[in-house]
């Protein structure tokens, strides 16, 4: 997609974005300065050349570049063991190894870093950030490193300098105010951080408060002289130059990614090896000049995208507005307390530490990774806290690549196994390999000789070792009588081995039978010319595939169920496509007897509203069936409980379900009359309660209230959540939906 044409209205709105992003820049460069240890004009010369340099060359339109949070940590420990000039110095040449990498196209290779470590990188900054910026904003200096800022917290906290103590607490005063205010209006384009360092200036210029302010140069450029070579051993300065050049490279592409996901229409994708390549000159820039890395900015460039930023004319007029206030408004500049530059950064390391990454770890089972990156960062270094928490990612790769879970289960004795030890179950599922064996030979030593087995091998891959372990122990329990059946669900790894045919096997995807069948459907380049099928093709498509593959496996059942049905369960549940009962219960032909209408109803005993399907159902169930348990099951974004909440004016012109639709108004009732504790939405609320109350309806039968009140059925009430596939389940003591835990109350056979 080609840039948008820059016109008067994208010029209008990218002069706006800029001014927005302006304002954010300037606190933000000068804070972060300060707590690199590094001259103040540093951090405005990096905020020009990032704007200006990297918005021209970057291949990213809106983002923002200039001295980053990330950073800090990685340049104070280079100002204290080079000195600030050989800093520079590193910092071109980390520029020129970014140019170099995004001249080889090599951008996307920065993804290969696990998220885990690099946000756990960024929160062990913010860390550090924040345990030196207390120091600074509570009037004292920062230590040596985060530990020994940690140790002397306490005293500082004793005994804190007042005046900078107060301009920091205004400071964080400002700044949680400002965010809580209603966004709309003006304030859109004015930034917390601006009217909280503009408010703690003036309160300090007008009460006469003695508060360390910044210290600028006569001009922007003022004392300037060119980088020096750094001074110590080669791997050491090869390190710090690879250290700036990876880390200012991986947030910079993680933003740009971050940013091109909340593009406006109109604006073209970014390309991340050129977006590496601005990177790279920027850094060469602002190193030669005199200035702070540069890299990506989240912050700045979120702010340039909600001001409504078109191209890249905004990111490149901040670097110029930038330069304009640095060489015209210095003894403004100079009017600002460090310890409101400090509380800035306090909360801007409070943001960098985001809870909300680590509970999107821990779905993937991520967070030691990020916690040792945490804390080695903290208590170690950069490059050690990013190193460990590598090395963390590395063995949890290697456990999830070597993961093998082995099981064994009597099975019920069948009429024609004869006399001897009933047959036994084994499934083996994973990666089966030499570390592997010993589990694996542990379960089928211990199974009875002369048994019959059934072994599934449900493997991705199976080693040699892993073979002759299984092939030896087959052959061993065959000559002593036994009968072993292997059955590999996926890739025939066994078969190949016994029959000397170790091809490498084709590769042929799964039928997801589960899954939708726009989801499964992968056209030929033939039939992309070929006219769309029409819903009835698509449907005879699926019962070609259930021919081709699932009717052979799914046979011997049927023929066992031809000539009568005895399922356990009724299960009653709503008609929505997206609710499928075989599916959230993992049941198949014959376990569940399944009423399906609009909203999971049951119409209560001798309702004016007649409607005999759902009682003729559990009759037939009950009675007939003798079915011992009867399940309502409701789902989450319910269109009839959406309806009930409309009060029906949305299908008022459908009579027949408008009438029904009536058997829902005492869960609508029962909704109305209850207090909502917590902030449930109202209608997953009331989609829970019709559940319940569908449950009492079923109690307003004599005859069936009083087979449950002898304990010989039971009612279980059940919650889809369908964004999120789980299943919740009733607990009638305490009226309320629980998970279902994780294992049966008993561990009995299967049967």
């Amino acid at each position: 997609m080609t840039s948008k044409p820059l016109n008067v209205s994208v010029l209008r709105r990218d002069l706006l974005a800029s001014f927005v992003v302006f304002l954010v820049a300037i606190p933000l460069s000068l804070g972060i300065a300060v707590a690199s240890g590094a001259p103040v004009a540093a951090g405005l010369v990096a905020a020009v050349a990032g704007g200006v340099v990297a918005g021209l060359i970057g291949g990213s339109p809106l983002q923002v570049s200039g001295p980053a949070a990330g950073l800090t940590v990685v340049v104070a420990e280079l100002v204290q063991t080079y000195g600030w000039r050989a800093t520079c110095m590193i910092t071109l040449l980390g520029g020129l190894l970014q140019l170099l990498l995004g001249a080889t196209r090599v951008a996307r290779a920065a993804f290969a870093v696990s998220p885990a470590v690099v946000h756990g990188m960024l929160a062990g900054v913010g860390g550090v950030l924040v345990l030196a910026q207390v120091h600074v904003m509570l009037g004292g200096s920062p230590q040596g490193s985060a530990v020994a800022n940690l140790r002397e917290l306490p005293g500082q906290l004793l005994h804190p300098h007042t005046h900078p103590a107060l301009v920091g607490g205004l400071t964080l005063l400002v700044l949680l105010v400002w965010s809580r205010l209603p966004r709309g209006g003006w304030l859109l384009l004015v930034p917390g951080p601006l009217p909280a360092i503009a408010l703690a200036t003036v309160a300090v210029w007008s009460l006469g408060w003695n508060a360390r302010r910044v210290d600028l140069p006569d001009t922007l450029l003022g004392g300037w002289s060119p980088p020096v070579p750094p001074h110590g051993s080669l791997p050491g300065i090869a390190g710090a130059v690879v250290s700036v050049a990876l880390v200012a490279a991986i947030e910079s592409l993680l933003c740009s990614v971050a940013i091109d996901r909340a593009r406006p229409a109109g604006v073209r994708r970014a390309d991340l090896d050129r977006e590496l390549l601005g990177q790279g000159a920027g850094n060469v820039v602002s190193g030669l000049l005199g200035g702070l890395p540069v890299a990506g900015v989240i912050v700045r460039s979120t702010a340039n995208v909600e001001a409504g930023a078109r191209s890249r004319t905004s990111t490149v007029l901040h670097g110029v507005w930038v330069l304009v206030l640095a060489l015209s408004c210095g003894p403004v500049i100079e009017q600002v307390p460090l310890s409101a530059l400090a509380a800035l950064l306090v909360v801007l390391g409070m943001k960098l530490m985001d809870t909300a990454r680590v509970r999107d770890l821990r779905h993937h089972r991520e967070w030691p990774a990020y916690y040792a990156t945490f804390a080695g960062v903290v208590l170690l270094g950069l490059g050690e806290g990013v190193l460990l928490g590598i090395g963390i990612m590395a063995v949890l790769a290697l456990r999830r690549l070597t993961r093998l879970s082995v099981r064994s289960e009597q099975l019920a004795r069948e009429p024609d196994d004869g006399p001897g030890p009933a047959r036994t179950h084994v499934v083996v599922e994973g990666t089966l390999t030499f570390l592997g064996v010993p589990k694996v030979t542990r379960v089928l030593q211990a199974v009875p000789a002369g048994s019959s087995v059934d072994l599934d091998l449900n493997v991705d891959f199976m080693d040699h070792a892993a073979f002759d372990a299984i092939h030896q122990w087959r052959l061993a329990h065959e000559r002593q009588g036994g009968r072993v059946d292997i059955d590999e669900v996926h890739e025939a790894w066994y078969e190949r081995a016994v029959t000397g045919d170790m091809s490498q096997p084709r590769k042929t995807p799964p039928s997801r039978w589960w899954a939708p069948w726009a989801n499964r459907r992968r056209r030929s380049e033939a039939e992309l010319d070929a006219p769309e099928m029409s819903p009835a093709d698509v449907l005879l498509n699926g019962v070609r595939e259930y021919h081709g593959r699932t009717a052979r496996l799914v046979r011997p059942i049927m023929a066992e169920l031809a000539m009568e049905q005895k399922p356990e369960h009724l299960f009653i549940t709503c008609v929505d496509s997206r609710v499928v009962p075989n599916i959230i219960t993992a049941s198949g032909p014959g376990d569940l007897f399944i009423n399906r209408n609009v909203g999971a109803l049951v119409p209560r005993y001798g309702t004016r509203t007649p409607d005999d399907s759902v009682s003729a159902t559990v009759e037939y169930a009950t009675n007939v069936l003798d079915i011992r348990t009867i399940t309502v099951c409701g789902h989450s974004n319910c269109g009839a409980m959406a309806a009930l909440l409309a009060g029906g004016t949305e299908v008022e012109h459908l009579h027949g379900l408008s009438r029904w639709l009536k058997h829902g108004n005492h869960s609508l009732a029962r909704f109305l009359a209850e207090n909502p504790a917590g902030d449930e939405p109202p209608l997953a609320r009331l989609c829970k309660i019709n559940v319940m109350q569908q449950l009492d309806n079923l109690l307003t039968y004599p005859w069936l209230r009083e087979r449950v009140e002898a304990g010989e059925i039971e009612l279980v009430g059940l919650y889809l959540d369908i964004q999120s596939a789980t299943v919740e389940i009733l607990d009638h003591t305490a009226g309320a939906f629980v998970p279902v835990p994780a294992k049966a109350p008993d561990t009995r056979t299967l049967t």
